[in-house]
This record gives C-alpha cells, structure tokens and sequence, in this order.
C-alpha cells in the first residue's frame, strides 16, 4: 500500500520511493503538523532543482551543502518548519551521520539487522533522534515498509501495538489521520492533569 502520510499525492509519492525523504519527515515532524513535516521532503527536492516526481533526495548533497544556503532553501517562503534554521542544521548533521555510517544509503540502516533492538539501536543513534522519534519509525517501517526483523514490534514500544492509532506510523488515509489526532490530543489532555 502506498503511503499516504502528507495527505498530498505528489509528496507521498517521493516519501514512498525515497527512504531518505521518508527518514527527513520523521525528523521534520515535530511543532508543525504531520502533513507538513512529510510534505517537506518533496518541497525541498524542488528547491534544490530536483523534480520529485522522479528524483530523489541526495544525502550526500545535503551533507556537503554549504549551511546558509540550507538555511535559506528551508526558510524561503512557505518555510519547511516551524523552525527553518534549526531544522535545516539537524537535516544536515543527518544527513552527514548517513555518509559517514552508511555510505549515504538509508536503506543500510536497517538491512541486515538481527533484531526489532538493533533496528531501534541505528534509528536512536542517528542526529534528531531520540528513544520516541526511534520507536515511531521502527513502528513505521514495520507497519508500512515490511522492515519486520524479529521483535521490531517489541523495540517500537506502544507504537508498534497492532491497531493502535498513536503516530504516523498509522496512518493510512484521512480517517486514520483523525483517529492519531484524537489520540494525540486525549493524550496531551491527560499529561495536563497529571
């Protein structure tokens, strides 16, 4: 099934072939909307003269991009985040970890593994990520790429439950869109309690 997390046909379409625009939209998804984090991806290609019906992102070339033009691609109106200069240097450091780890081929990052642990492990490692944002894309790749290395459920915590609607990782389509926002919000109203 293709992916469906912008809700805009030609981004998801670069997000369903390109595993590093995917990587860069769960790196973009935080302070701004998930559509926008993983529209992002397809927005940048284009500022950098590629054509994101066809092409793909480059790590390398963003690794080596010079770092004010970076910032200006991602603050040039509409800006790609909340936070363009920030996010644009936590794009580049991934980007440069991706080169000198894994040949700039995110694909490497999970080919191999033994386990849902070591899977976790790699995604944890890598810049703008942390033990949340590593859980979601481990529950990503397993739910909707096939990366399924036993225990993967296991290592992705609560996001990795069958039929759960907690990220992005389930969402499908408009309506399950609805259904994570509901639980993002039901889940924000009970930490303000607490």
């Amino acid at each position: 099934m293709p992916l469906r997390l912008s809700q805009n046909v030609d981004a998801d379409a670069l997000l369903d072939r390109d595993p590093l625009a995917l990587l860069i939209g769960m790196l973009l998804d935080q302070q701004i909307t998930m559509e926008k984090a993983f529209s992002s991806p397809a927005e940048l290609a284009r500022r950098l003269g590629r054509d994101p019906a066809h092409d793909r992102l480059d790590a390398r070339q963003l690794a080596e991009c010079d770092a004010d033009e970076l910032v200006t691609l991602f603050a040039t109106p509409p800006a790609l985040h909340r936070y363009p200069r920030s996010m644009a240097g936590r794009v580049q450091a991934l980007c440069s970890a991706l080169v000198e780890h894994y040949d700039g081929e995110v694909t490497l990052i999970w080919s191999g593994v033994t386990d849902g642990g070591e899977l976790f492990g790699r995604l944890a490692a890598l810049p703008g990520f942390g033990t949340q944002k590593a859980q979601i894309f481990t529950a990503l790749l397993g739910k909707q790429r096939g990366v399924t290395p036993p225990g993967w459920r296991e290592a992705a915590g609560g996001y990795g439950e069958e039929g759960a609607h907690r990220s992005v990782a389930d969402v499908v389509g408009p309506e399950s869109l609805v259904r994570v926002r509901e639980y993002k919000q039901a889940a924000k109203a009970a930490a303000k309690k607490g």
